[in-house]
């Protein structure tokens, strides 16, 4: 079921993603481990993401991705958190009470 406001999350969802403003990037070891050149190529893979179908994205929000590198399956995704990343989010379409958190992970890390 999509939501009221998914366009509004979606477009949040996508100005944090394509930016990194507006949000916390994390990134797991198991990226960190791949080193540098690596670490720039997939943050890249991720802001440049536009792979959104209706198997990927059902909810409509652009809050989760999986891209490919040297035969690495990750995946990107958001959580909505409250401002003092204590609880969920009560309402992600606002971003005045949202803490964004995108985590980019090995998916063997999920």
């Amino acid at each position: 079921m999509v939501l009221p406001d998914a366009k509004r999350i979606a477009d949040l969802n996508d100005h944090a993603r394509q930016t990194f403003t507006g949000c916390r990037v994390c990134i797991t070891p198991g990226i960190q481990a791949l080193g540098e050149d690596a670490l720039r190529t997939i943050l890249l893979a991720v802001q440049r993401y536009d792979t959104f179908t209706p198997d990927n994205d059902p909810y409509e929000e652009h809050d989760f991705g999986k891209i490919e590198y040297d035969e690495q399956v990750i995946f990107w995704k958001f959580d909505y958190y409250d401002l003092d990343l204590s609880m969920m989010s009560p309402d992600p379409a606002d971003p005045t009470v949202t803490a964004r958190v995108l985590t980019v992970l090995l998916a063997d890390e999920y």
